[in-house]
């Protein structure tokens, strides 16, 4: 088992990377705070890394932002899952 304190973690640097143009940390932490969920591009370096934990809230927050599902982003979606 690994210390990774979430799931999705992976999958948002992905998303960032196979964004065209690619998405920033802090472009992605100011979509996420456009929508309420205060998160900076600190913290979502750590989410990337699994150092921090993600609420279903965050999650559903980095699906919109990333324009992927939620199911992909758990990894239980083996296509990118456009939302």
């Amino acid at each position: 088992m690994t210390n990774n304190k979430n799931l999705i973690g992976d999958k948002v640097r992905i998303a960032r990377h196979l964004s065209k143009p690619k998405i920033t940390q802090l472009e992605l932490s100011a979509r996420l705070q456009l929508q309420g969920v205060m998160i900076g591009d600190s913290t979502v370096g750590k989410i990337e890394n699994g150092m921090s934990a993600v609420t279903d809230i965050q999650l559903i927050a980095f699906s919109k932002a990333l324009n992927v599902s939620v199911l992909w982003l758990l990894g239980l979606d083996e296509g990118l899952g456009k939302s």
